[in-house]
């Protein structure tokens, strides 16, 4: 069936027929119109609230659960439990950060430093930066700090300066890349305090500090009192290694072996923001996993989109690609994270191919 067969309803505002690139800025003011005038920017507070609502409880009954558990090694499968609910806060935490939640950016801005610093552990301000970045220039090298070296190398050049053990490592880097996931948790932690204790300009640094010392003291306090020793070490393991898959399984499938665009290439918004990103197809079910990163195209052509929305502009936005002959990638969770292996294996491997080879991206090089 095609897409304009499975979707009569949607009305298109158009820019010129043929999908005219004389005033790419025009293109996008179009669909961004469009969006609009349906009202799918309009503010679904409601929705937050019963969602946080709904993992609050999930958070008591765990915790009471615990309770009930004692003295038992039981008490791991609530750590991952634990893991996977600091996920979804953390969603939240992120929508509060577009302006998602409220009108208000201030109480955007009170919510998501909240439930990032006290619940979830990570620094706000250092989220925000990093984010803020990699959302104005996606896939950009140079730009965007999703793709810079880490442990992972996400370009050749990067790969090539791999030696010794780190160089075999990175030549199976993508074999590596879940497994290095359940220490992902460690690292965000520790980014958030490095940003908050370093010499950085940090925005309210010291309410940020209090927060993220009072969640740490709190939450080793109650897991060392009512566990054993080790035990409690084995909780804390399990809980950080969920929480750092599931951290990484939801936003990994979103750009990683996407086009990777030169400093220098001259791409519009529109083309910048929908080539390099891919979204994940699915239901309901899949909304909630990946906390409506799975629409991650809608998400970053509208950030300041609440997630209650982000389905129905995926019709507007896919239409208006087909329209204006743009390339709209959309796979399934399982083919997304395949793809993402491979993608980082060739890397590692720096060999036959460059990151620059995609169609897409040598399109719009210099």
């Amino acid at each position: 069936m095609s897409l304009a067969a499975a979707t009569p309803a949607v009305r298109i505002t158009r820019t010129k027929p043929g999908g005219d690139r004389s005033n790419p800025t025009t293109e996008y003011s179009a669909l961004l119109r469009t969006v609009r005038d349906a009202g799918l920017l309009r503010r679904r507070t409601g929705f937050y609230v019963v969602t946080f609502a709904a993992i609050t409880a999930a958070l008591v009954a765990t915790i009471g659960g615990s309770i009930l558990l004692g003295d038992s090694w039981y008490q791991l499968v609530v750590a991952g439990i634990l893991g996977i609910l600091l996920t979804q806060y953390a969603f939240l935490a992120h929508e509060a950060s577009h302006r998602q939640v409220f009108e208000s950016g201030r109480a955007n801005d009170i919510a998501g430093r909240t439930i990032a610093n006290l619940i979830v552990g990570i620094s706000y301000s250092w989220w925000m930066t990093k984010h803020s970045r990699h959302h104005a220039n996606p896939n950009v090298l140079g730009k965007d700090p999703d793709i810079e070296r880490d442990v992972i190398s996400f370009t050749k050049d990067d790969a090539l300066r791999a030696t010794g053990f780190y160089g075999w490592m990175t030549r199976r880097q993508g074999y590596f890349f879940f497994p290095l996931l359940t220490l992902e948790g460690i690292n965000l932690h520790a980014h958030g305090l490095r940003t908050v204790f370093g010499r950085g300009r940090v925005d309210k640094r010291w309410v940020e500090a209090s927060m993220l010392l009072t969640r740490i003291a709190v939450y080793l306090a109650v897991v060392f009192t009512f566990l054993p020793l080790g035990m409690a070490f084995a909780f804390i393991g399990v809980q950080l290694a969920v929480f750092g898959v599931y951290m990484g399984a939801s936003f990994a499938p979103n750009h990683k072996g996407m086009p990777i665009l030169p400093q220098d290439a001259r791409v519009d918004f529109l083309r910048r923001q929908v080539l390099t990103s891919r979204n994940i197809r699915g239901s309901r079910s899949m909304d909630i996993f990946m906390g409506g990163l799975n629409y991650q195209i809608e998400h970053h052509l509208f950030p300041n989109m609440p997630r209650p929305h982000l389905k129905q502009a995926q019709l507007l936005a896919k239409a208006y690609c087909e329209s204006h002959s743009i390339r709209y990638t959309e796979t399934g969770l399982l083919e997304s994270y395949g793809i993402v292996v491979r993608h980082l294996n060739k890397v590692g491997l720096a060999a036959d191919g460059d990151p620059f080879d995609c169609p897409a991206a040598a399109a719009f090089g210099r």
